[in-house]
């Protein structure tokens, strides 16, 4: 145990307190201090009342700070609540179009792939005699029945 001086207004107070807590009692007793000085020239004669007077500013003080800590709490609770609804929002969302990314994904590649057929048939489209890529092969029996129907045409003419 420890013992402490503590100079409130013009009296001295002697207090055990802790062994490391020297300090803190200390800043205690300065702020009760602080408060009898507020009183100025409205001190009474009677030292304890003036003590008192000292303790009820301190006490207001502590009263306003709960006030405003319990308003903090409640704030940051109504924001906690608003940000769950909005993160229930969010995933939700993020679902739907998760969702709508997989059928969109189906989608594309149905279309490619008919578009992949769409090509290999194209490839293979046939002339109007039925044979694909035999354009120079026709033209040539062509050349040669024309060539055959002039030669008969010829004979059909010249004089037996």
């Amino acid at each position: 145990m420890s013992r402490v001086t503590l100079t409130v207004g013009p009296r001295s107070y002697t207090v055990n307190c802790a062994d490391g807590e020297e300090d803190h009692i200390a800043r205690l007793a300065a702020m009760i201090d602080e408060k009898y000085a507020l009183l100025g020239t409205a001190r009474t004669p009677q030292e304890s009342q003036n003590i008192f007077f000292a303790a009820l500013f301190l006490a207001d003080e502590l009263a306003e700070a709960r006030r405003t800590t319990n308003r903090s709490s409640q704030n940051v609770e109504h924001e906690k609540e608003r940000a769950n609804g909005k993160t229930e929002a969010m995933q939700t969302e993020i679902e739907t179009l998760t969702r709508s990314q997989a059928r969109a994904r189906d989608e594309i590649a149905g279309l490619k792939a008919e578009l992949a057929k769409m090509r290999e048939a194209s490839r293979h489209q046939h002339d109007l005699f039925g044979d694909a890529g035999g354009e120079d092969e026709i033209a040539e029996t062509l050349e040669k029945l024309a060539s055959r129907a002039e030669k008969i045409a010829k004979q059909i003419e010249a004089p037996a």
